[in-house]
């Protein structure tokens, strides 16, 4: 099986009408409802530890990076930076992150887990791991690894419309 993003030339396949649009049967509507399923179920097993989905995500990805500032932990999460902002104060209150000025360049915020953080951060794993295969429940292995490829070829296509849009001008008036 191939994975090739869809080139210029190709022409997408007609799967949906603006007519015949019904968000039941959207793709982007079932994903959508999916991952609020997985948030809100990982959000009630992680409420124990007075954690939020703005909250643990971060420290979760901050867990996985050596190094990261508030602009790339805000980009890597796809939120705005002052959203990002207003998180990290509240997780710095609660002693799970600390934020350190860059000595070379001030506007930069260097980001690092405080040994509090470290530990929740480490609750957060296992508690996605079981609301994953929560979800996963009735599929076997092999449509598992259909369903990622599919989604990965997902993206790659989404990626390749990203690329042949044409930049928007911001300068016209």
């Amino acid at each position: 099986m191939t994975t090739s993003s869809p080139k210029p030339s190709q022409t997408a396949p007609g799967f949906y009408s603006s007519a015949q649009l019904q968000p039941e049967n959207s793709v982007g509507y079932l994903m959508r409802k999916v991952m609020s399923s997985i948030r809100t179920q990982a959000d009630a097993q992680l409420s124990s530890h007075e954690l939020t989905y703005a909250q643990w995500l971060p420290l979760f990805k901050l867990s996985l990076c050596k190094t990261a500032t508030v602009a790339s932990l805000a980009r890597d999460l796809e939120t705005d930076p002052a959203s990002m902002t207003r998180s990290l104060d509240r997780m710095e209150a609660k002693g799970l992150v600390v934020r350190e000025r860059s000595t070379v360049d001030r506007r930069v915020v260097q980001l690092q887990l405080t040994a509090e953080g470290q530990r929740i951060a480490a609750l957060v794993p296992p508690v996605l791991a079981d609301v994953l295969n929560g979800h996963l429940c009735d599929f076997s292995h092999d449509e598992w690894q259909l369903l990622l490829s599919m989604l990965r070829r997902m993206l790659a296509n989404g990626e390749a419309l990203r690329q042949q849009t044409p930049p928007t001008d911001t300068t016209a008036g």
